[in-house]
């Protein structure tokens, strides 16, 4: 017969609820509001940038077509300046002039030379107009009054789609008039050459709405757009509007009349082409809300986890304190232990080095007396008697640093000379840290003031860093690379620093802001009762000083102690 098991609830399962509540609800009206702003604004600017694009696009397609037209009567200008009517007359001149303006443009098709009576008297191209009466044609009789002329396309004797750039000589005797043809074809992809999306598109009419170039979408040249209508007054600058072609089409229009000729540039562009960004804002802005709303849920799921779990881990916090202050009591006892068994092992010491002592005065009586020759066996017994007082000296200094340390029940300000004291207290690490291959180094600069405190207080403070930083090396390098630098100084105000610099693993942000809080600590359990940053904080302060810390993950970590110096 099985028995059922009940879980015990959690106590945070009421206030789960409320916060999961909260943390989906309150978000939504927010993001509603900013969800439905920000689609009119961006509608909004979407249509603005479209229509400025476009006409953007028209006035730069505008200045290319006219720099187009500027630079072939320049041309023409500049041959008709630096020759004569004569030279001109002359074929063989004439053929290299219009070989030098086709390696300056290729639009050039042919070149001819007119006598002030119209006659055209000399002519390089692929047609026989030597001779024809140009005298009452529109063209010729504009060029005579204004000096040049440029025209719409027409057939003229050669019945084939051209137009002319023609420049005059009306100040001189005789008159004459040079003319050009331009490549009509060359001219046609200059102005068809616009890309605007999948069915954008750009084409010439003259005053009467007759095309100078084709338009892709269905217009030929030289023939009537029938929806010249809608854009046949004369207008300044660039403008722009909506409207339906004669089939049937919506098009965004931008127009604009070209400065040197009288002709209207035309750029249009599908409607549902030119505004195809706004309904992808529109599935865009459905796609955000769907996704903002899950993203709102999955996050309230997530922070409502780590707020329950947080509490959850507060409570479990305590008791792990608890036990801290248990571990650290049985710290305390131990170091009390530790002073007491240093007081018992310097007693035998002496003794040890009392015989010692003894043994060598009767070597000594005994060579004096004869009794004893030098030997090697008698150099190695004085050897093992050297190495005998070396050692008890070196215990003997152990447990005298212990019992020092040990001294701090009752706290005893006096003058400390750093630069003598800090060399004391780095030698008591010494062999820790060559132990590990810790190189360690000590700055002691010679203008370090003496502070006023408590020497055993500011050993413990001094070792405790020395320990932290041992172990920081350690978990980074192992046995080899490490790097331990003590630094003394005079700081600022009349203080004396102590810095503790080493290359270690370094502190994460979010930890040093905690590394002085009571039982702190980044260290496995049983390593470290996170009390040894915060006692220190402590013996600083009560000596009138503060304590700083700066490190970076990877790179190491310094530990600053500022304390009033002694004034002389």
């Amino acid at each position: 017969m099985g028995v059922n098991k009940r879980t015990n609830p959690s106590p945070y399962a009421a206030l789960r609820k409320v916060i999961l509540a909260s943390m989906i609800l309150v978000p939504f009206i927010p993001f509603i509001l900013v969800l439905a702003i920000g689609y009119i604004n961006f509608t909004a600017s979407l249509e603005s940038n479209t229509i400025a694009s476009m006409q953007r696009i028209v006035d730069d397609h505008r200045q290319m077509i006219e720099s187009f037209l500027r630079e072939r009567k320049s041309d023409l200008d500049f041959v008709l300046n630096t020759n004569t009517f004569e030279d001109l007359s002359q074929s063989p001149k004439l053929e290299r002039i219009l070989g030098y303006l086709q390696n300056v443009s290729n639009a050039f098709v042919d070149l001819g030379v007119f006598d002030e009576d119209g006659v055209h008297v000399a002519y390089q191209g692929p047609y026989e107009l030597t001779g024809k009466q140009y005298k009452h044609t529109d063209w010729f009789t504009e060029v005579m009054k204004s000096g040049y002329y440029i025209s719409d396309v027409f057939l003229g004797y050669r019945q084939v789609p051209h137009f002319i750039i023609a420049v005059a000589k009306v100040d001189g005797n005789p008159k004459w008039v040079l003319r050009a043809t331009i490549d009509t074809q060359m001219f046609n992809r200059l102005v068809e050459k616009v890309r605007i999306g999948k069915t954008g598109e750009a084409y010439l009419l003259n005053a009467d709405g007759i095309f100078q170039s084709d338009r892709r979408s269905g217009g030929m040249l030289m023939h009537q757009d029938p929806d010249y209508a809608k854009y046949a007054v004369f207008h300044q600058g660039i403008k722009t509007f909506l409207g339906t072609d004669a089939t049937g089409k919506k098009y965004l229009y931008a127009t604009t009349w070209l400065k040197d000729k009288n002709w209207l540039l035309v750029v249009r562009k599908e409607k549902a082409d030119a505004f195809r960004a706004l309904r992808s804002a529109a599935y865009l802005i459905v796609g955000i809300a769907v996704l903002g709303g899950a993203g709102i849920i999955l996050i309230a799921f997530y922070l409502t986890g780590r707020i329950i779990g947080r509490m959850e881990q507060m409570d479990a916090e305590k008791s792990r304190l608890g036990r801290q202050l248990i571990q650290a009591t049985r710290l305390a006892e131990l170091g009390e232990m530790a002073a007491g068994f240093a007081h018992e092992i310097n007693n035998p010491l002496q003794i040890i080095k009392s015989e010692q002592s003894l043994i060598e005065v009767l070597l000594s009586d005994l060579k004096e007396k004869g009794q004893l020759k030098e030997s090697d066996e008698l150099a190695d017994l004085e050897d093992s008697i050297a190495q005998i007082q070396l050692q008890v000296n070196r215990c003997a200094g152990i447990t005298q640093s212990i019992l020092k340390f040990g001294r701090q029940a009752e706290p005893v300000a006096k003058d400390v000379d750093l630069q003598q004291f800090i060399p004391e207290v780095t030698g008591m690490v010494a062999k820790k840290a060559s132990v590990h291959g810790i190189a360690l180094e000590q700055r002691i600069a010679d203008d370090t003031a003496p502070i006023h405190g408590d020497p055993g207080q500011l050993q413990q403070v001094l070792l405790n860093l020395y320990n932290n930083a041992i172990d920081a090396i350690v978990a980074r390098h192992g046995s080899m690379g490490g790097r331990l630098m003590i630094e003394t100084g005079p700081g600022e105000n009349q203080h004396v620093e102590i810095r503790v610099t080493d290359n270690g693993c370094g502190i994460s942000p979010e930890n040093l802001k905690k590394v002085f809080a009571p039982f702190f600590t980044t260290k496995p359990v049983g390593k470290g009762t996170g009390l040894g940053l915060s006692v220190c904080y402590g013996i600083v302060e009560s000596m009138g000083g503060v304590m700083s810390v700066a490190s970076e993950e990877g790179v190491g970590t310094t530990f600053t102690v500022r304390l009033p110096a002694v004034v002389v």
